[in-house]
């Protein structure tokens, strides 16, 4: 298992922007966004790799995993 994937990758519309945009919340601030689900979400997968890599070569602790938290089922809860 890649270490990304222990970081929760959300990628939705934005009306505002009318665009699709991704994020990685607890691991990056920002994220990224396009016209292509598909091509921000592997985007937002390359950024989250990226950040790992900077955590590593700055020698930081990496923040604590978002996934497997059942996030998506404890959303719909407040939906």
């Amino acid at each position: 298992m890649k270490e990304s994937a222990r970081y929760v990758k959300i990628v939705e519309w934005s009306e505002e922007d009318q665009s699709y945009v991704g994020s990685s919340p607890g691991l990056i601030y920002g994220g990224c966004h396009g016209d292509n689900e598909r091509e921000v979400f592997d985007e937002l997968c390359q950024i989250v790799e990226d950040a790992i890599a900077l955590y590593k070569k700055d020698g930081k602790p990496l923040p604590p995993p978002t996934s497997g938290r059942d996030l998506a089922n404890k959303m719909q809860d407040v939906a």
